[in-house]
């Protein structure tokens, strides 16, 4: 099993739209029972709570399932639950990277798509941006599925 842990500021935007769409992507490829996905938040303030409004809207617009996403805050554990703990952007990445033990890759989404220019996932809680958002979250998951499976054969 191969465990996936998407990482934003809050969990309410970015990360439970990339665990959604990560997760669509894995039951298209009959992969379910081989990947673990989930997504947590570095800071907990909207713990227990759904994605925001703006995330739901661009996910029911495409089909991808999202009733059971709630929002929770990273713990330290993580770090050595999951195989890969993938954040948004560079402030994510220098956050989790003072949590993670030494030697943990933490990676970002943007990393593993081929196409798209940017390094960072762009907060759509402060811009609105919640379709363009989820381009790059589709491109990176997409890039992200296509490593997973590589490693696997």
């Amino acid at each position: 099993m191969t465990n996936v842990l998407f990482v934003c500021l809050g969990n309410i935007c970015r990360s439970p739209m990339a665990e959604a769409v990560f997760r669509h992507l894995v039951e298209q490829e009959g992969l379910s029972t081989e990947i673990s996905i989930d997504s947590a938040g570095i800071g907990g303030w909207h713990a227990g709570e759904r994605p925001h409004k703006g995330t739901q809207q661009v996910l029911d617009e495409k089909g991808i399932a999202h009733d059971t996403l709630r929002a929770r805050q990273i713990k330290h554990h993580d770090f050595s639950e999951y195989d890969y703990v993938v954040c948004m952007d560079e402030e994510n990445l220098a956050a989790l990277t003072q949590m993670a033990p030494s030697g943990k890759n933490v990676h970002r989404l943007l990393d593993f798509a081929q196409s798209v220019q940017e390094q960072n996932v762009e907060d759509p809680y402060y811009t609105g941006r919640f379709s363009y958002v989820y381009d790059l979250v589709e491109a990176g998951c997409r890039g992200l599925l296509a490593e997973i499976k590589s490693k696997k054969g």
